[in-house]
């Protein structure tokens, strides 16, 4: 690895320098051979002992200097000045061959300055998780952090009762977040905010210039993040200020989940009674934290506050629109449209209404239109075959055959997605032992969009909803 480690040069309060806490016996779960090669890192090397204790925390790898970053955030609305990298460390900055920056990071490495009570330990079922639906976002086209490896400890790891502990190796083009900036503006640390946003522009908006120009970029890049959740039905489930990415990534996936049986009020996260985080709810809180690191950014707009926020405003409003015109173009793909005609919004949404009304399993819905079988997954196949045909005379009108359709249509609409049942069974064969459904699952999901109708995890029909909640790691 080739270190260079620009987050470390920040002034010394903005992180806490922290190495990992070595393990008593790490064994690799899984190491993402692609990822690696991508990084300009060689696979066969990573999954020497040498590196599985690095991936572990048990070894400092030459040129690396671990760290915790400080932020803050509005965690279901409620404003903590303090939270910061409670269960992880930054090993460092990799510099692949290309140029590119990673962020390498441990996330389950033990106790740091900002663990408010915490152990700083995983358990393998939140690692397991967090890779497999990392890199199933990846394969999606999705933006997201993604996981280079994931390892044992041998050691225990205490929730409701003892799980076998494990670390994920996490990297990124950065892990800089909203909350970051909330950290440091609640502060009033000027100077913070202004190294955190020639960082985020440097890393992540070449070109832009500015506190403003940063604000329209994350803007822009939060409304077509949630814009491909949603063509994807995903359920992000803790969409925190400190959980939202200004590089646009998703970033932590504790209590998420893809959904099935499509309702816009789905809720999949034990700890969100109020259903704040719903499926139908991820634009709002996406453009209410935007809001938030426009407030962050208003003493490098303006000294005048007034005049700052007047300045703002409309990039934030602007928001809307660029959502919208995101979600009409994901959604007009899921049905082979190519043109913007007026009434597809009416279309798109006469369909989610109907499948809303029946419980109809989102992704089995979108595939099964694109294979031409959507009429069976309807427990009323007259409100299919009456959307049906209104679907059909849209096609004619922008002269696109039914086949023509269907082709693009297998091209955005997956064929395969994670699925918590499916998650959680390899889960639980990994606590036992066995790590071949998760490296099952790992392989069908990095070809989403084809069609295996021999590959069991693609041809079974999705089950009723077996797996009604998730949970955080910690």
């Amino acid at each position: 690895m080739q270190f260079d480690n620009s987050y470390a040069r920040l002034p010394a309060h903005m992180f806490a320098r922290q190495d990992p806490t070595p393990v008593a016996a790490p064994g690799l779960i899984g190491l993402n051979a692609g990822l690696a090669q991508d990084m300009g890192l060689d696979p066969d090397e990573l999954s020497l002992p040498d590196w599985i204790a690095v991936f572990a925390g048990n070894r400092v790898p030459p040129g690396a200097e671990p760290l915790a970053q400080a932020y803050a955030g509005h965690q279901f609305g409620n404003w903590v000045p303090q939270l910061g990298d409670g269960r992880a460390v930054l090993l460092g900055e990799h510099v692949g061959p290309d140029g590119r920056r990673w962020d390498i990071q441990l996330k389950g490495a033990g106790r740091t300055p900002f663990s408010r009570m915490g152990d700083g330990r995983a358990w393998v079922g939140p690692v397991i998780r967090e890779y497999i639906v990392s890199e199933a976002m990846h394969a999606l086209g999705v933006p997201t952090t993604r996981a280079l490896a994931a390892v044992s400890t041998g050691e225990p790891v205490y929730r409701e009762g003892a799980m076998p502990g494990a670390v994920l190796t996490r990297v990124a083009s950065s892990h800089l977040r909203v909350g970051t900036f909330q950290y440091f503006a609640a502060r009033q640390d000027t100077d913070a905010l202004r190294r955190l946003t020639d960082m985020a522009l440097g890393r992540h908006y070449p070109g832009t210039t500015g506190a403003l120009g940063l604000l329209e970029q994350v803007t822009t890049a939060q409304a077509r993040l949630v814009a491909q959740w949603m063509a994807l039905g995903f359920i992000h489930g803790v969409m925190n200020t400190d959980n939202a990415h200004v590089g646009g990534l998703t970033i932590d996936y504790g209590p998420c989940a893809f959904m099935d049986a499509y309702h816009p009020g789905r809720v999949f996260s034990s700890i969100d009674q109020m259903g704040r985080y719903a499926y139908g709810n991820q634009p709002q809180i996406a453009v209410w934290n935007v809001a938030q690191l426009a407030s962050s950014l208003l003493p490098l707009i303006d000294p005048d506050e007034a005049a700052a926020v007047e300045a703002a405003t409309p990039l934030v409003h602007g928001f809307a629109d660029i959502y919208q015109a995101e979600w009409l173009t994901r959604f007009r793909a899921k049905l082979g449209l190519v043109r913007a005609l007026d009434g597809d919004q009416a279309l798109i949404e006469s369909l989610l209404d109907r499948m809303a009304r029946l419980g109809v399993d989102f992704t089995r819905a979108f595939r099964c239109l694109a294979e031409g079988t959507a009429a069976a997954e309807f427990p009323e196949p007259e409100a299919f075959t009456t959307w049906q045909a209104d679907w059909h005379a849209r096609l004619a009108a922008e002269g696109r055959s039914l086949t023509d359709a269907q082709a693009t249509m297998r091209r955005v609409n997956p064929a395969i997605i994670p699925r918590n049942h499916q998650i959680e069974a390899a889960i639980t064969a990994a606590v036992a032992g066995d790590l071949v459904p998760f490296h099952a699952l790992n392989a069908a999901l990095a070809a989403p969009f084809d069609a295996a109708p021999d590959d069991p995890l693609r041809a079974a029909p999705a089950p009723a909803e077996i797996i009604r909640r998730t949970f955080c790691g910690t």
